[in-house]
């Protein structure tokens, strides 16, 4: 296995996309046991905050087949893999209570044109950014994490590995013509300030422990 596979998923296009890899300070905080907790809620949160958002899309969009066939599918993958988290917290005896949201996908969405078309191209390429940092942090604590965990965060890698390039495929066949790469960098560099920012408080998009 090269370095660039990770559970059998070539991690190349990720990895390129992404101006920055997790910091490993955030690493050895996901490992500690008083965090696992707050990971396995927040990420069930996630999931279905990923599957709200390919909902809200197909709602305002509906012009768009291609888009309302690709994003249903990712949104019950969404939910299939909510589902899967949620039972892991019940088979740990885990609560799952309410939990603040982290400034990361705030941080991002706040960037989003308010005006279309750029509504809709900043909007698919906000979900792009958090699939694939979604997916390198799956990768990232596949090594920290108990057996159980790390046979479960290597699926979804591999399930949800593609998602990024969805989201991306998207945007560049909905608005062809339009220069992608420029809306793209701004939201690159800013998940990358958030990723490498200080956080007070951990979630599994949180910046650098405070």
């Amino acid at each position: 296995m090269t370095a660039a596979m990770v559970s059998g998923v070539d991690m190349s296009p990720i990895r390129d996309f992404l101006l920055c890899e997790t910091p490993q300070p955030w690493i050895e905080a996901a490992s500690s046991e008083e965090n696992l907790h707050t990971l396995l809620i927040d990420h069930a949160n996630c999931e279905k905050k990923a599957a709200s958002t390919a909902l809200q899309l197909m709602y305002r969009y509906v012009e768009h087949p291609s888009l309302l066939n690709k994003l249903s599918r990712l949104a019950r993958e969404e939910l299939r893999h909510f589902e899967q988290v949620l039972a892991i917290i019940e088979k740990r005896g885990m609560a799952y209570p309410q939990l603040s949201a982290s400034r990361y996908a705030a941080g991002l969405r706040e960037l989003v044109d308010k005006s279309e078309p750029y509504r809709l191209l900043d909007t698919l390429l906000v979900g792009a950014i958090i699939e694939a940092r979604s997916c390198e942090r799956f990768a990232a604590v596949l090594p920290v994490l108990d057996e159980e965990l790390t046979r479960f965060y290597g699926s979804l890698l591999r399930s949800e590995s593609r998602h990024f390039m969805d989201y991306l495929s998207l945007a560049r066949e909905l608005l062809p013509g339009t220069d992608i790469e420029a809306r793209l960098q701004p939201l690159l560099e800013a998940e990358r300030a958030l990723i490498q920012g200080v956080d007070e408080q951990f979630r599994f998009h949180s910046g650098l422990p405070a």
